[in-house]
Formats: structure tokens, C-alpha cells, sequence
């Protein structure tokens, strides 16, 4: 049953262990995200870019190849997936517990995310601009880059800013399984030792994270929208 510590441990614990626990959370969310956002974006212009009518059109079993991938990642649960890579993750990092091991999991699951919200981020550009564009003589790499990324941006910092909240939710669940950060201190005080106050202070903080984040992305998504000036 869970129960309220006295507040004195409940301090002891929080001002001990909670500082590095949040460094080793914004560590992993944002190591996590940069290689996300590396893999997934581009993969996200494929997916739009690389259909038959699209300025780089693609082989038809490149583009099915690429969206099947996406599915499958994206439809297995990341506590799943976790155990699923942990040969993965111990080819990489030589381990498969610890901060910088969750990065691993993180990215792979965050991946697939991110080319989706990418893809639907550059679906809303506008099809009249990417013809003027081709009319003038433009390249596919150009209007990829100048039109539809450029006109997208907006949209492209509102989705990666979701994208970043949840890869921040999967840290805590990687806790599960041996990561670190906030989410461990969550299942080791909270779950296995039913410390009620010491959870309830994990979770406070990922919330404060998650608005963090989230204030950060709408401010930049609302001063890149020129329709707004």
C-alpha cells in the first residue's frame, strides 16, 4: 500500500538523488531527440518528396519499404521494444542498462514519430508554391529545402515539440528496465518501496518538464509563422 514518508526523508531523497536524476533526463530526452530528429526528418521528406507525384519521385518498393518500417516501429509498445533491442543497445554502448543505454531504445522509437510529423508537417505547405517553383526551374533539393521545409516550419517546431514531450514520457518508462533519470527514482522509491511523496515529487517535475518544453516549442512555432505578423 502506499504510503506518505515523513517529509524529512522525502527532502533527504529529493535534494540527494533528484539533481542528477534531472540531469540524466534532459541528457537522454535530448540526446534522444537530436538523433530522432537526424533519422526521422529526412525520412520524413522521403515519404512526401518520393511519391509518384511527388519533386523527387522514388521506386515504388522504396517508398512501401520505407512506410511498412515506419508501422512496424511505430505500432510496438516502447516497454516492447525496449527488451526487443537490448542486443542492439549492448552492440552500441556495451551495455544495456544505464542513462546513455536508454538512448538507444529512445531514438528508435522516436524515430518513426518524428517522419510521421514531418511528413504531415510538409503535406500543409501550400501545392501552388512547389509549382511556381518547379516552373521557374527550381531543383528537387532546392524546393525541398527553400519551399516545402521553409513554408513548413511552423508546423515542423510545433510537432517536433510534441515529438520531444513524449520522448521525455519514454524516459520515465525506460526507468522500468534500467535507465535513469527521473523515471527510475519514480519506480524505485514509488513502486518498489511504495514511497508515495518521492513519486508524487518525480512526477511534479516531469510535468514541469513537459510544460517547459512545451511553452519553449509554441513561442518558437508562433514567432516563425509569418501569417501571424
Amino acid at each position: 500500500m502506499l504510503r506518505f514518508e515523513p517529509i524529512e526523508e522525502t527532502w533527504r531523497i529529493v535534494s540527494g538523488e533528484f539533481p542528477l536524476a534531472l540531469l540524466e533526463t534532459l541528457y537522454a530526452t535530448l540526446l534522444a531527440a537530436a538523433f530522432a530528429i537526424l533519422i526521422g526528418l529526412p525520412l520524413g521528406v522521403l515519404l512526401v518528396a518520393g511519391e509518384s507525384d511527388g519533386v523527387l519521385p522514388l521506386p515504388k518498393w522504396v517508398m512501401k519499404a520505407l512506410n511498412v518500417l515506419i508501422n512496424i516501429l511505430r505500432s510496438v509498445p516502447f516497454i516492447i521494444l525496449m527488451i526487443l533491442v537490448i542486443p542492439l543497445t549492448r552492440l552500441i554502448v556495451g551495455k544495456a542498462y544505464g542513462t546513455l543505454a536508454s538512448v538507444v531504445p529512445l531514438v528508435i522509437a522516436a524515430f518513426p514519430f518524428v517522419a510521421r510529423l514531418t511528413e504531415s508537417s510538409l503535406r500543409e505547405v501550400d501545392p501552388n508554391l512547389i509549382e511556381m517553383a518547379q516552373s521557374l526551374g527550381a531543383t528537387p533539393f532546392q524546393i525541398i529545402t527553400k519551399v516545402m521545409l521553409k513554408e513548413s516550419v511552423p508546423s515542423l517546431l510545433s510537432n517536433l515539440t510534441i515529438a520531444i514531450t513524449t520522448i521525455l514520457g519514454y524516459t520515465a518508462m525506460s526507468g522500468a528496465v534500467g535507465g535513469g533519470g527521473l523515471g527510475k527514482l519514480a519506480i524505485t522509491y514509488g513502486y518498489n518501496r511504495y514511497m508515495y511523496g518521492v513519486m508524487t515529487a518525480a512526477v511534479i517535475l516531469l510535468v514541469v518538464l513537459v510544460q517547459l518544453f512545451q511553452s519553449v516549442g509554441t513561442r518558437l512555432a508562433a514567432k516563425s509563422d509569418k501569417r501571424r505578423r
